[in-house]
């Protein structure tokens, strides 16, 4: 318990022996948890393998991490470590304090699981333990339950401390530093008394965040699974937007309605949003990161919806449109938005096994570049090759500051911590799932581009995994091309006047 937690410790706890006794009674037997192995169970099993081969004879510890406090007693949802969530498959709000440990072998690594399982009915926990007890925030799974699930040895969280230090001197440890700030403290402790130096183990255990890292780069059966999963999800959460777009006009407030809607389909659909929606309706749309969501939507403007949907699995999809609030674009948004079309249907096409992954960029960028110069925006004299040397040029990036693609998987910038080499100049391989996700940003004030163009701002995104062939975009069924995106509009009108 924080020290925040202990200052606002001011319930009246029930603390005679008689009541004691008396709630210790009279439960019925419990039921197990668990009946079947989870379907993400061989699947976590084999990428721990490819762990423990890039690691051999070494003690390597990966926390879920500990609940945070909010505010006074009240936590935030939980959320696991993704590198924890993708080495375990647990997901949602499962197992706050929970470490993984890979524990070396005479033949590669035995998974085990430190956790806090289900308290007995006759300890103060079962009653009394606002943040684990089964009387505030449910049953946890028992030691049997998480084997059978999950296919691996659990152990109680309180063994843990001696398992992790024993040996600790002769042979290598690595943890996942930022998971778990109160472990690691602990551990470095430790591993100081053992002889080892701190420049050391910290190079070592950054070498294993690396190394889990890039493992998610490419994505087996079950993942890609999640994903359309998550897109599904997501698809359901748009559709509900377009529907609700007249009542944010009329409600005010509208970019709230919108994100409200999207959230609360998010949550229906799956474990929530995958990350803060953008609803960026108007001007809003130019600030890329625009999740305030405090604005009007008024007819005659586009809305930029860029949200995901989150699975349990934690797996989460990451999908634009940018909607005609009245269901036409005019003239201007349409000439703004067909041209992010073509530089989108640019970087798909360029995701190809073999191709590097900053082609995409390179495909879609240069359609950006070729329509900025027809419209006349770029500097006189600037030619389209001008523009896009990296060294002299990039007259373009003033309307399109980002890049094209990223990773996509259980965190939503997926593999954060592979290299450039490993990223941008990297080869695609089948099982990559991306982003493809190019833009216009015309600002309110901007006095180099046409009065008309003013205050226009157009993202369209979609999740693409490359295949052995080519490449399957998961969003298709999500209308891009704006004379589709009018007919959809038109559509899920006609079907909620029905």
């Amino acid at each position: 318990m924080s020290e925040e937690q202990k200052q606002a410790e001011n319930r009246a706890r029930p603390t005679t022996e008689e009541f004691r006794g008396f709630v210790r009674e009279d439960w019925a037997e419990r039921r197990p948890q668990a009946d079947a192995q989870s379907p993400v169970a061989p699947y976590a099993a084999a990428r721990r393998a490819l762990v423990s081969a890039a690691f051999p004879k070494q003690r390597l510890i990966v926390p879920a991490g500990g609940l945070k406090v909010r505010s006074n007693d009240t936590d935030y949802v939980f959320r696991p470590h993704s590198a924890f969530a993708h080495l375990t498959g647990l997901g949602a709000d499962r197992e706050p304090d929970a470490v993984l440990v890979l524990e070396p072998t005479d033949d590669g690594h035995e998974a085990m699981l430190y956790f806090r399982p289900l308290g007995e009915r006759d300890s103060d926990e079962f009653f009394a333990d606002a943040r684990y007890g089964e009387f505030w925030v449910g049953a946890r799974p028992s030691l049997a339950d998480i084997e059978l699930e999950l296919g691996l040895t659990a152990k109680h969280i309180d063994e843990f401390e001696a398992a992790a230090a024993k040996d600790a001197g002769e042979i290598t440890v690595r943890l996942v530093r930022d998971a778990d700030k109160d472990l690691t403290a602990v551990l470095d402790t430790a591993r100081v008394e053992n002889g080892a130096t701190e420049e050391t183990f910290v190079e070592q255990d950054d070498s294993l965040a690396h190394a889990l890292s890039v493992l998610r780069l490419t994505k087996d059966e079950y993942e890609i699974e999640q994903m359309r999963e998550a897109v599904a999800g997501t698809h359901v959460g748009f559709e509900a937007v377009i529907a609700e777009l007249e009542r944010a006009v009329e409600l005010g407030r509208g970019e709230r309605w919108i994100e409200g809607i999207f959230g609360l389909h998010a949550r229906h659909q799956g474990n929530g949003v995958g990350y803060d929606s953008i609803c960026a309706a108007g001007d809003h749309a130019n600030t890329l990161h625009w999740i305030r969501n405090t604005g009007e939507v008024t007819d005659g403007e586009l809305v930029l919806l860029d949200a995901g949907v989150e699975v349990d699995s934690l797996y989460t999809a990451d999908i634009t449109r940018t909607l005609p609030v009245s269901g036409t674009f005019t003239d201007a948004q349409r000439e703004i938005y067909d041209a992010v079309y073509a530089a989108q249907e640019a970087g798909i096409a360029a995701a190809q096994p073999g191709a590097k992954f900053s082609d995409i960029h390179a495909a879609a960028i240069r359609v950006i570049a070729e329509h900025l110069h027809a419209w006349g925006l770029l500097p006189e004299g600037v030619t389209v090759e001008d523009t896009l040397d990296t060294e002299h040029g990039q007259y373009h990036r003033r309307w399109m500051v980002h890049g094209t693609s990223h990773h996509l998987g259980i965190d939503v910038h997926d593999c954060a911590l592979a290299t450039r080499t490993e990223y941008m100049d990297a080869e695609l391989q089948p099982g990559m799932v991306l982003t493809v996700e190019p833009g216009l940003y015309f600002k309110a004030d901007d006095l180099k581009v046409p009065e008309r163009f003013r205050g226009i701002g157009v993202r369209i995104e979609d999740d693409i995994v490359i295949t052995p062939d080519g490449n399957e975009n998961l969003s298709a069924a999500m209308p891009r091309s704006s004379a589709d995106v009018e007919k959809w509009i038109a559509e899920i009108r006609e079907e909620t006047a029905d």
